[in-house]
C-alpha cells in the first residue's frame, strides 16, 4: 500500500519549529515510520538538498495535495507547491494542530484525497498568521532575488487557504470576503504562461558560487581597451565616431604648478641698454640681462646718489646682500644653528682702502652679527675714505679680529675668503706688496672665494673666485670671475630710465639672483 502514494505531492507540517515542508513522496518507510520528499520545498522556499526524510514522530499534520501526472513539468511542480502551500493555522501566536491529524502510516486513499480536497472550502487566514507568513515571504524573495528570478505568486493564494481554527477544533472567519480564485477556462492558461515566464529556468541549474569580480577584472586590459578606442576614432571608422583630433589639435596639459588662465605673451628681453656692454646674461626664469659699461655704471651710481641713494645706503644695501649670499655659501640653517654652536664657520675679509674694501667691511660686520668668525684684512694707511673709516668704527665694534698684515691671516684653511681687494679706477694697486701677499695667500688657501663688485679689467694677476657678485647691473666680467651673481642695491626704476636704460626688475621676490652666460642674443 505505501508504494501507491509515491509520487504523490504532499504537504507536511511539522509544528512551530521545523515548520511547513513540501515536495513529492520518493520512499514510506513502515517499519521505521519514516517518510521521504523530493525536491523539497521548506515554508515556500526551495530547499538545498534533493530530498529530506521525516520521522512520524515530527509529523504534526500530513496532506496529499495532489497526486500529479508523470508527465508533470518541474515548472508545474513549482505552481502546485507554491499554490497549495497549506501551513498549520495559528491563533494569538501559538500554533494549533487539528485533533484529526494523522502520522506518516494514516496516509488515505487516493479517491479519498481527492473527495476530501474537492469537499474542503478555503477560509481566511488569523492576523497572527499572516504577520509570520509576511515574514517567510520576505526571506522567500531574498533568496530569490539574489539567484535572479522572480519571487513566486503564492501569498494571496495561500492567504485565502488557510484556516483558522480554535482549541475545540471550530473555524471562525474574520474574513469573510477574502477567498481563492479558482482556476478554470482561459484563466488557467494564462496563469500558466505566465508562470512558465517567471519559472522558465530550472531552479536546479542557478550555480551556488558567487560570482568572481576580481578574477574577471583580471581579464580586462584596460589600456589595450582605450588604445584601441582611440585608434578607432582617429581613423573615423563608422562615419558617426568623434575624433579626438591629432595630437597639435588636442587642448595642452599643464603641471600643478602651471597657471591655465590665458595671458599676454612673455617678453624676455625687459632690459634694454642704450650701448651694450659685451655680453648678455639671462635669469633662471628665461628673462634676458645685458650687461653694461664701467662708464654706464658709474653714470648710473651719481644719478642714484644725486636723487637721495648716497653711498652709506648704497654700502648698507650691498653689505646686506653680500652677508645674506655669505650666509648661504656657508650652509645656511644646516651650519648656522644652536646645536652646531661649537662648529662656527670662519670667513677671512680681504679689503683695500676704497668704496670696495667698505662694501667688503659692511659684509664682514653682518656676518659677525650672525656668529660668524670673521677676520678682517686692512693694511695700514694714512689717510683712508671717510666711508672706510665709518664702517671701519662699526666693525671693531662686533666681535671680529681685524689684523693689517697678511702673517696674522689664519694658517689653516677657512671656510670661505670674500675678496674685496680690487679697484676699478686704481688698478696700480696690484702692483703693491701688500696687495701681492694676499692674493698669494687667498690662492694658497684652498678655500672658496667670494668676490664683491670686482673689476673687468682682470688681467689674470689678481685672485681666482669661484663667485662674483655685481651691484645693480652686470659688467662683462671673464672667466676668472666665476659664476656671476646680481644683487639689488635699491636703485629707482626712473634712475634707471634717466640714463637711458628701460629697465624692468628680474629679482622677483629675491634680492639675490643667479646669471648664466648666454652664447647668442635672446629675442623675446
Amino acid at each position: 500500500m505505501a508504494a501507491d502514494w509515491l509520487g504523490s505531492i504532499v504537504s507536511i507540517n511539522c509544528g512551530d519549529t521545523l515548520g511547513v515542508y513540501q515536495g513529492r513522496v520518493s520512499a514510506v518507510d513502515q517499519l521505521s515510520q519514516t517518510i521521504s520528499l523530493t525536491q523539497p520545498f521548506h515554508n515556500g522556499v526551495k530547499c538545498l538538498v534533493p530530498e529530506v526524510t521525516f520521522r512520524a514522530g515530527d509529523i504534526v499534520d500530513l496532506k496529499i495535495l495532489e497526486i500529479p501526472d508523470d508527465r508533470m513539468t518541474n515548472n508545474q511542480l513549482h505552481e502546485q507547491m507554491t499554490t497549495n502551500y497549506v501551513p498549520t493555522s495559528h491563533q494569538n501566536g501559538t500554533a494549533k494542530h487539528r485533533p484529526e491529524a494523522s502520522s506518516a502510516q494514516n496516509i488515505p486513499k487516493r479517491t479519498d484525497a481527492r473527495s476530501n480536497d474537492a469537499g474542503t472550502s478555503p477560509q481566511p487566514c488569523s492576523k497572527s498568521y499572516v504577520d509570520k507568513h509576511m515574514e517567510s515571504l520576505n526571506q522567500a524573495k531574498n533568496f530569490r532575488r539574489r539567484h535572479n528570478s522572480s519571487p513566486p505568486k503564492y501569498l494571496g493564494q495561500s492567504l485565502g487557504r488557510c484556516q483558522e481554527t480554535d482549541v475545540a477544533g471550530s473555524s471562525s472567519s474574520r474574513y469573510p470576503n477574502q477567498a481563492t480564485p479558482k482556476k478554470s477556462g482561459a484563466k488557467n492558461g494564462q496563469l500558466k504562461a505566465r508562470d512558465d515566464e517567471c519559472f522558465g529556468e530550472d531552479l536546479d541549474e542557478i550555480p551556488d558560487t558567487d560570482f568572481d569580480f576580481e578574477g574577471n577584472l583580471a581579464l580586462f586590459d584596460k589600456a589595450a581597451v582605450f588604445e584601441e578606442i582611440d585608434t578607432h576614432e582617429r581613423k573615423g571608422v563608422g562615419g558617426g565616431a568623434r575624433s579626438h583630433g591629432t595630437p597639435s589639435e588636442r587642448p595642452p596639459t599643464y603641471r600643478h604648478d602651471e597657471n591655465i588662465l590665458e595671458s599676454d605673451p612673455i617678453v624676455y628681453r625687459r632690459i634694454v641698454v642704450p650701448q651694450a656692454g659685451g655680453k648678455e646674461y639671462c635669469t633662471d626664469s628665461g628673462l634676458v640681462v645685458p650687461s653694461i659699461s664701467y662708464s654706464l655704471h658709474k653714470k648710473l651710481l651719481s644719478v642714484a646718489e644725486k636723487h637721495g641713494l648716497t653711498v652709506e645706503k648704497r654700502l648698507e644695501m650691498s653689505g646686506i646682500c653680500a652677508s645674506q649670499m655669505a650666509l648661504t655659501l656657508l650652509g645656511g640653517p644646516n651650519r648656522l644653528n644652536p646645536k652646531n654652536i661649537h662648529q662656527r664657520p670662519t670667513v677671512a675679509l680681504l679689503c683695500g682702502p676704497h668704496i670696495k674694501g667698505a662694501q667688503g667691511i659692511s659684509c664682514g660686520r653682518h656676518l659677525a652679527n650672525h656668529d660668524v668668525d670673521v677676520v678682517l684684512f686692512l693694511p695700514n694707511f694714512v689717510k683712508m675714505l671717510d666711508p672706510v673709516t665709518s664702517e671701519l668704527n662699526l666693525f671693531c665694534r662686533t666681535e671680529g679680529k681685524q689684523v693689517s698684515n697678511v702673517k696674522d691671516l689664519p694658517i689653516c684653511p677657512v671656510d670661505l675668503v670674500i675678496n674685496c681687494l680690487d679697484c676699478h679706477e686704481n688698478a696700480f694697486l696690484r702692483d703693491q706688496p701688500w696687495y701681492r701677499a694676499a692674493a698669494e695667500w687667498a690662492n694658497q688657501n684652498r678655500a672658496p672665494v667670494l668676490s664683491i663688485d670686482p673689476p673687468v679689467n682682470d688681467q689674470g694677476q689678481g685672485i681666482h673666485a669661484k663667485w662674483s657678485l655685481e651691484l645693480g647691473l652686470p659688467l662683462a666680467l671673464g672667466e676668472q670671475a666665476g659664476r656671476v651673481y646680481l644683487c639689488d642695491i635699491g636703485i629707482p626704476q626712473k634712475v634707471f630710465r634717466e640714463v637711458g636704460i628701460t629697465y624692468h626688475s628680474p629679482f622677483g621676490c629675491k634680492f639675490v639672483i643667479p646669471l648664466h652666460s648666454m652664447l647668442g642674443d635672446t629675442t623675446s
